[in-house]
């Protein structure tokens, strides 16, 4: 469960920065100014890009990270879950196979699986 608390803040965290990104651009765009200053305001913001591109590859490196973790860990826990299945399925069989060797034949200590026509 702390896994996933910690998985949704850096999801937060590249949220706020795309968003804002996408609000900086638009605000310029709609806001009533010159085009002389509102291309001095764009250049200005493109020069912050590469740094808030820095920013949202290192969280996502970050995230990309914690979900393999944690993928590698449920993938083991799965592995094992499967090979104690397996085992227990072999025990299973093997004791049924000791406690009736032949199941289908007129040898069986059971006797009840008899195939003649006697009755």
């Amino acid at each position: 469960m702390a896994d996933n608390n910690k998985g949704n803040g850096g999801l937060f965290v590249v949220g706020v920065l795309v968003g804002s990104a996408i609000g900086v651009v638009a605000g310029v765009l709609v806001a009533p100014r010159s085009g002389k200053e509102t291309r001095r305001i764009l250049q200005k913001s493109a020069r912050a890009l590469p740094e808030l591109a820095e920013d949202l590859t290192t969280t996502m490196q970050l995230q990309a990270d914690r979900l393999s973790e944690s993928a590698r860990r449920n993938w083991d826990d799965t592995l094992i879950r499967l090979k104690e299945a397996v085992t227990a399925g072999i025990e299973a069989s093997q004791n049924l196979a000791t406690d009736n060797p032949f199941p289908d034949s007129e040898d069986s200590p059971k006797g009840d699986n008899h195939h003649s026509n006697d009755h």
